[in-house]
């Protein structure tokens, strides 16, 4: 059996230094807003080059907090992909502001720069750009638009960790870089947790007070805010864990060279560019028989996952929100995607094997 993903196997390299960080934790007896997270934010500021990380609870309120530290009016739209999960477009929906589609580029999975300026009306005031699959968009023209158009840029960076564009890493081209650290994350945690980095003091200093009940100081608050804040044990193990994010992302890289370099033509495999620096969160083909080929490698003891079956405007919760609307590219990508093992977990025998049954079944 090669599983799509173990995450006891995955995290085994690092049980005893977790461990040793947790006695800590538990020797020092505090858990929420310690010297743990102050670590870890200063560390994963440090490895982009930002200013300031601010240690939230997930993901998703990593770009809802992003969002709202804007400070924008009710209703300003949003860019978004429509090629994206699910949790892009419901952060932006939680911080009473209104997501519009785009497109994504058939060979990038990733929102189409050519197609954005026709999105744009006088309500627009964010990009939110998503950085799929490991792969950076291209921030060339993305830039270009925002600058143009004087919009501010959030990027989704829950699956590029380490990823860059010409250079650059994910997260530190807009006024804010969302990451999620979900355990199956290139830098994942061992339950929930998310960071948001940034440059501007303005911006940190809302951040903090958003993520904390409006308050930077105990039982003093200043503004409207949430309990959206990263524990002390999560940043304890996001701290072992980023030390070996170069080692982890090599590893990933290795192996999809494995399936890039080895799989029939018959398959649609993830576009290579020199520009782009890519860490495959996820490996994903395409194949028009998607289903029946998923099938076909789970008799035979692989696992695979679809990422994924159903774009957000076709999602019952959303429906009415894009009603009439029209994604065909993203409906393509959601129909034919198949995401193949491709984790820190595996081995080059493991990929062997996976390929060895693609090609049989091409």
């Amino acid at each position: 059996m090669i599983p799509y993903e173990n995450l006891k196997r995955l995290n085994a390299p690092f049980e005893a230094d977790f461990r040793a960080r947790f006695d800590e934790v538990i020797e020092k007896g505090h858990y929420i807003l310690g010297h743990q997270l102050e670590v870890f934010e200063k560390e994963f500021a440090g490895y982009h080059n930002a200013k300031n990380c601010i240690g939230v609870s997930n993901g998703l309120d990593a770009i809802v907090l992003a969002l709202r530290a804007l400070n924008l009016p009710a209703e300003s739209e949003v860019i978004v992909p429509s090629n994206t999960y699910i949790a892009t477009v419901l952060a932006v929906i939680a911080a009473g502001l209104k997501p519009v589609m785009v497109d994504p580029d058939i060979n990038t999975y990733n929102i189409d720069p050519d197609k954005i300026e026709q999105a744009i009306t006088r309500d627009t005031r964010v990009l939110l750009v998503v950085h799929l699959y490991g792969k950076c968009c291209d921030m060339d023209p993305i830039m270009h638009i925002k600058q143009k158009h004087n919009l501010y840029l959030v990027e989704d960076c829950a699956q590029a960790h380490g990823a860059t564009y010409k250079g650059k890493l994910a997260g530190t081209f807009g006024e804010f870089g969302a990451f999620s650290f979900y355990p199956t994350k290139n830098l994942g945690a061992l339950g929930d947790a998310g960071g948001i980095i940034c440059n501007e003091a303005m911006y940190n200093s809302a951040l903090l007070k958003l993520r904390n009940y409006g308050s930077d100081k105990k039982y003093y608050h200043d503004t409207i805010g949430y309990n959206n804040r990263l524990d002390e044990m999560q940043a304890a193990f996001l701290s072992v864990k980023l030390k070996y994010l170069g080692q982890m992302n090599a590893h990933r890289q290795k192996l999809a060279g494995l399936y890039l370099n080895n799989l029939s033509p018959q398959y649609i495999l993830p576009a290579k560019h020199p520009d782009h620096f890519d860490v495959y969160h996820i490996f994903n083909i395409r194949h028009p028989e998607r289903d029946r080929l998923q099938q076909y490698l789970a008799d035979k003891g692989i696992g695979t996952v679809i990422h994924y079956p159903v774009p957000p405007h076709r999602q019952k919760a959303l429906k009415s929100i894009f009603v009439g609307k029209d994604f065909p590219v993203a409906d393509e990508i959601h129909d034919t995607t198949l995401s193949l093992p491709c984790s820190f977990c595996h081995t080059e025998e493991e990929i062997l094997e996976v390929i060895d049954a693609l090609n049989h079944f091409a």
